[in-house]
């Protein structure tokens, strides 16, 4: 079998193609070296295939040839350009956003993916990492012992509250892509949109707030500036998300900063008093209250049982009456007896009186048994 040698090799003897745009590079940087370099030299070989001498006139492929192969030499770069244009990479935490003839086609996802060349345009969004804006200083020296740059951004921080006094704001917001056509289409520049909304946000909120409510509520301050921040962003269709609004710094400007150390110990020394004094109050005046009520009880206790015990005295003198009426010797007599009964039990002493003499009699020692000197009288 003949091999037209002007079409084709025979399959053991050609030679493989280019397999990566490396390849085909290195092969068109070759071609380029060949054409340059040109025919002439010490020895080129005939177009019959014989080795021309010195001297010998040897007849050159012609201009119209160097034209084929700087054609077949752009035909090929237009080519390679065109197959490594047709492939891209879309690194890990990206998104790309295929934008066909300038409209939105399609968004792809990390990895290696094809497009069209020449009509196909590519925007790659990173959707991962955290951005972030600082007011009132910036980052100079990141890492474990970050160095901040204050100089020049005082403007950013110093705000007006509502009892007219200024105070020194320094904060950072932190957001991240979540919708990366709206992020890369919406709005013309997000990252001054960021700043401009929440300084505003934040400036009209410490606006309506006292100087001492801003210093003792940061936390509600930062959730109410997130908040207000993220829907102006969501109305203008920004497609970031607000991470966190963290205050660094919350002081007076630097001028007016003894004088107001001085106020704030000057107020810390009057809560001081103020609670002391309610320590006190709390203290004593219970303490006083309970004794008035335990006053008031046992007096109403008193009066109860003094009531009751006239009321029990009137109805036995009421039934002494009445029995006395019925016999007066009788009652007379045991009243007498159950008197003398109540009483002497209690006598130590008992003196007895002569009436004729008019002087004390020798007395009897009830309890004792024993008689006593008389007494003079």
């Amino acid at each position: 079998m003949a091999w037209d040698d002007q079409n084709q090799q025979p399959p053991w003897g050609k030679k493989k193609g280019p397999q990566t745009p490396e390849e085909l590079i290195a092969l068109l940087l070759n071609k380029l070296k060949e054409f340059f370099e040109g025919s002439s030299g010490g020895g080129e070989k005939s177009p019959s295939g014989s080795t021309g001498q010195p001297g010998q006139n040897v007849s050159g492929p012609g201009p119209f040839g160097n034209i084929g192969r700087v054609g077949a030499l752009i035909g090929i770069f237009l080519l390679v350009n065109v197959l490594y244009s047709s492939f891209y990479t879309i690194a890990p935490g990206e998104q790309g956003v295929v934008l066909r003839f300038g409209k939105y086609t399609k968004t792809t996802s990390p990895g290696l993916n094809f497009k069209l060349p020449l009509m196909d345009e590519v925007i790659k969004v990173d959707v991962e990492n955290v951005r972030k804006e600082e007011f009132g200083f910036r980052t100079k020296v990141p890492g474990q012992r970050t160095e901040f740059e204050k100089t020049g951004y005082a403007g950013e921080s110093l705000m007006l509250t509502s009892d007219r006094n200024v105070i020194d704001l320094e904060w950072i917001i932190q957001y991240k892509v979540q919708d990366p056509i709206f992020f890369a289409f919406k709005v013309k520049d997000v990252k001054q949109a960021v700043r401009d909304i929440s300084e505003v946000a934040l400036r009209r909120i410490v606006g309506n707030m006292t100087f001492d409510y801003v210093l003792s509520n940061r936390e509600m301050l930062a959730a109410n500036t997130q908040r207000e921040v993220q829907d102006s962003l969501d109305r203008y269709q920004a497609g970031v998300k607000i991470v966190t609004v963290q205050f660094q710094d919350v002081n007076p400007p630097e001028h007016v900063k003894p004088s107001f150390n001085e106020v704030n110990e000057a107020d810390q020394d009057m809560k001081r008093l103020v609670n002391e004094a309610e320590e006190a109050y709390n203290r004593e005046v219970p303490k006083a209250r309970g004794d008035a009520k335990k006053m008031l009880e046992e007096a109403h206790g008193y009066a109860v049982e003094r009531v009751n015990l006239a009321k029990g005295e009137a109805s036995r003198f009421l039934a002494i009456l009445k029995e006395y009426k019925g016999g007066q010797e009788v009652t007379r007599r045991r009243m007498y007896l159950e008197t003398m009964q109540e009483v002497l039990p209690k006598v130590t002493e008992i003196y007895v009186i002569d009436g004729d003499k008019g002087g004390v009699l020798p007395f009897l020692d009830v309890r004792g048994g024993r008689k006593a000197a008389p007494t003079a009288p």
